[in-house]
């Protein structure tokens, strides 16, 4: 038997902005603690297996294009502006029981709009969290992309729940 509720829109899906602004307050605020307490590319160890180790990227997950000449911070830029604005037109869009599918967007919209701060006020991304083992270090990076992660997540979540129901 199907809910009958399950076709409803959201009311007032745009209160899921508040898990975006707290991202973006959570974000640029450890940004800051780090840029204060810590020296550049100077690991600080707090576990054997992770560092807080300040760092700037100019290019994107992965400092994928930080080589180039500086015309990929506008890339970046513009397409985490994109992102954002189509990620909350969907988040205006969904169903009542989607909260799942509301929490994920608007956690990316938060990690979008952390990192773009970032790019259009310092020319970089600053990251500071770095997780390594046995010399191998994984690429540093801070609470938006972990936003931007773990909503990422969430969406498959609901595509392989969405799957399932034959939807």
């Amino acid at each position: 038997m199907t809910n009958p509720d399950a076709a409803l829109p959201m009311r007032h899906p745009l209160r899921w902005l508040w898990l975006s602004a707290l991202v973006i307050l959570l974000d640029l605020g450890t940004k800051a603690l780090a840029v204060s307490w810590l020296d550049y590319a100077r690991p600080v160890e707090v576990l054997p297996v992770f560092d807080l180790t300040l760092l700037h990227n100019t290019g994107a997950a992965f400092s994928f294009l930080a080589d180039h000449g500086g015309w990929q911070r506008w890339l970046f830029a513009a397409i985490a502006v994109g992102a954002s604005i189509g990620l909350t037109v969907w988040l205006t869009r969904l169903k009542a029981r989607e909260t799942m599918l509301a929490a994920s967007l608007a956690a990316i919209i938060g990690g979008a709009l952390g990192n773009l701060f970032d790019r259009l006020v310092h020319g970089y991304v600053i990251d500071f969290l770095s997780f390594h083992w046995q010399g191998y270090y994984f690429p540093a990076f801070n609470l938006a992309d972990t936003a931007i992660t773990l909503g990422a997540i969430g969406l498959i979540i609901e595509s392989l729940r969405d799957a399932r129901r034959g939807k």
